[in-house]
């Protein structure tokens, strides 16, 4: 396995994570780092471990063994929220907006989950400055302003998709865990979500697991590529895209 050197700053570290469902090994020893102002994509075909780490990392499961820490700080045994309010946000393959609430009610629903004021009884939601600016900033991040008022039930896919990113966003991340945010979009929208993930990793660790290859070899500064709950690869799109094995096991021998 090659690995590349990492001098920037990482944020989220998971060290010889393995999960064993009853007999199955779905995750073998599987260590990624990920650091500020860098894409890190994961890939691998389907039962190959991508989702099982992904929710090892965000909190939703424990791992059999190993570790993760965010921000230097060992967060193994935190659960989903807890790690979510120290600045880890995730979206999921399955669009969990809210179709009746406008975009901006959706961002504020976010940021209000991760800044709980559970004394404030009597305040509005509608009343909470600090929700709704959280709310107004992360919709322009993710290039919706325009659109603040449309419920998110009459967005297209790929505006959807940007809308659980900007749900992310309000609850002010430094790490997002995305989880194929491209799946099922055209070109053009597929364009739009390159050039959002783009702006985002100048201030966040980003972790992309994506089958769209052509969009991982763009936007993504390292790959880990995974086989069978195992770690074949992790280096830069250029290496990755030369490692015989990694063709022999994914890309297709050519």
């Amino acid at each position: 396995m090659t690995s590349p050197e990492f001098h920037n700053e990482v944020l989220l570290r998971g060290r010889e994570i393995s999960r064993r469902w009853g007999g199955l090994l779905a995750l073998d020893r599987v260590s990624i780092e990920l650091e500020r102002g860098k894409v890190h994509a994961v890939i691998g075909t389907n039962g190959a471990g991508k989702s099982t780490l992904i929710n090892i990392l965000s909190g939703e499961i424990p791992p059999s063994s190993g570790t993760v820490e965010l921000m230097g700080e060992d967060v193994t045994g935190w659960t989903q929220p807890r790690r979510a309010r120290a600045g880890l946000g995730r979206s999921y393959q399955r669009t969990t907006v809210y179709p009746q609430f406008t975009v901006l009610e959706n961002c504020r629903l976010a940021a209000q989950a991760a800044h709980q004021k559970p004394w404030a009884l009597w305040q509005s939601a509608q009343t909470c400055a600090d929700s709704t600016a959280a709310a107004r900033e992360a919709a322009a991040q993710a290039g919706l302003s325009e659109l603040l008022e449309r419920p998110a039930g009459l967005l297209s896919h790929g505006q959807k998709r940007q809308l659980e990113i900007a749900m992310c966003l309000a609850t002010h991340p430094q790490v997002l865990l995305l989880d194929e945010p491209m799946a099922g979009m055209g070109a053009e929208e597929t364009e739009r979500m390159l050039a959002l993930l783009d702006r985002l990793k100048v201030g966040h660790a980003i972790l992309l697991v994506e089958h769209d290859m052509d969009a991982i070899f763009r936007i993504a500064d390292f790959i880990t590529v995974m086989v069978n709950g195992a770690v074949i690869a992790t280096d830069t799109p250029e290496r990755v895209r030369s490692n015989a094995q990694v063709q022999a096991a994914y890309l297709g021998e050519h």
